[in-house]
């Protein structure tokens, strides 16, 4: 089987959708020999910022010199996105294998569960047969949905649970309320793990504090644990400085911008005091170090100038406010802001949107690259001003038609849906 051709085959389980569930997954692992038990795992969840969060804790283990596994998602261009160890994506035939072995397992699943494993299920199968035999130090796992019924959700004692924060997203199948949706975040405490959290309101610290106690997980409150200040912003990054109740780290620079990534690298840095506790090597310089090197595309990631790109993922409201706070402060340096946006349908589009068309003076609509996104067009009626609006189908006609109308002086934003910013870079840097 050709890269392609598995691809393609892939595609077909995709069509199953989410149903979520840990029986189908484990009958998988148990048949492959529970590779998940074969290496140290943290687990990370939460509503937004996970890739970032994990982004920055591989930089910094992987700056202590140990060889770092990661599984995330979703890909920006290629499935080989979401396996990656020391920065390296998956190659086409090691993907190969690993999908052809995993379908192996498929018949006897459906004919111990009744049903066939998902499209997710089968990949988070591979992330574990890859780390496990190519020997990684570590790996890092992101939760796809949710956190109790995941399928990342299959390993008895990561070393360490992460959950970044928690907002309203895919209230379809999380729940209408944050106690509900932090219920099933929770999901990923395990007992006498340890876990860490920037979560703040109320509502949902009191779901995690409960889960950890009736768990005797250790847990870690990054709004008390620590105090950081935001300081100048280049096009680089910016420079913040962080205190925790374990250390004064001083000054440290972030290649990544907008305010919610502080939030992120000081979780990513909690987290690395607690490795450290456990006998991982995460000194000072290793932090700051690991931390001013950290890579992650489509988040506020400023492409050319004259006039600027800015390609951002954000795709529920807590993402759109970040986005907004930065896009406020950016407002006072341009002309006028042009938006090209794409929403996938089950994205609550009247509750981002208004959030940045204040800031916006002209909209263009267009469809991110998901069988999730038949009702594109109706993004249009989310929009309540009277600016000029336009939908364009193809995202490459899209930001052509936001070059043509922009000047030198304008800023271009490509935002609404990851599904977005991988062709929209291709399309820029060509």
């Amino acid at each position: 089987m050709e890269y392609s051709q598995a691809i393609l085959k892939l595609k077909q389980f995709k069509r199953l959708g989410i149903n979520l569930g840990l029986q189908r997954i484990n009958d998988m692992l148990q048949i492959l020999g529970n590779p998940e038990e074969d290496f140290p795992i943290v687990h990370i969840g939460g509503t937004n910022g996970k890739g970032s969060t994990v982004a920055m804790l591989e930089s910094m283990l992987r700056e202590a010199g140990y060889r770092v596994g990661v599984f995330s998602s979703p890909h920006l261009l290629s499935h080989r996105e979401r396996f990656v160890i020391n920065g390296e994506n998956i190659a086409e035939k090691k993907f190969v294998l690993l999908f052809t072995e995993v379908l192996e397992t498929l018949a006897e699943v459906q004919q111990d569960t009744g049903e066939i494993p998902t499209e997710f299920e089968i990949l988070t199968a591979m992330a574990f047969l890859y780390f496990a035999r190519e020997k990684v130090d570590i790996a890092l796992i992101e939760v796809g949905l949710g956190g109790d019924f995941d399928s990342t959700n299959v390993m008895k004692k990561p070393l360490l649970s992460i959950i970044t924060n928690v907002s309203f997203d895919h209230q379809y199948c999380l729940g209408n309320t944050l106690g509900e949706i932090a219920e099933k975040k929770s999901g990923i405490i395990k007992q006498g793990c340890p876990v860490v959290t920037a979560s703040k309101e109320e509502e949902v610290l009191q779901v995690i504090r409960q889960k950890a106690q009736n768990l005797q997980a250790p847990l870690w409150e990054v709004w008390r644990e620590a105090i950081w200040e935001g300081q100048e912003e280049t096009r680089a990054g910016q420079y913040f400085t962080v205190q925790t109740s374990q250390h004064n780290y001083g000054r440290f620079f972030l290649p990544m911008r907008g305010a919610h990534q502080l939030e992120n690298a000081v979780t990513a840095i909690l987290a690395g005091e607690v490795l450290q506790k456990q006998g991982w090597r995460m000194g000072t310089q290793t932090i700051k170090d690991g931390l001013a090197k950290v890579k992650w595309s489509g988040r506020l990631e400023l492409i050319g100038q004259n006039p600027l790109f800015v390609l951002d993922g954000a795709h529920n409201p807590a993402g759109f406010r970040a986005l907004a706070q930065w896009l406020a402060k950016k407002r006072q340096e341009v002309r006028r802001i042009i938006l090209v946006i794409g929403m996938l349908d089950d994205k609550d589009g009247a509750r981002s949107v208004c959030l940045i068309e204040p800031l916006v003076e002209m909209v263009i609509i267009t469809r991110p690259d998901s069988e999730r996104t038949e009702r594109w067009r109706e993004l249009k009626d989310c929009f309540q001003g009277e600016g000029s609006l336009f939908c364009i189908e193809n995202l490459e006609e899209a930001i052509k038609r936001a070059q043509e109308e922009a000047r030198a002086e304008d800023l271009v934003l490509v935002t609404g849906s990851l599904h977005l910013m991988g062709k929209a870079r291709e399309i820029l840097q060509n």
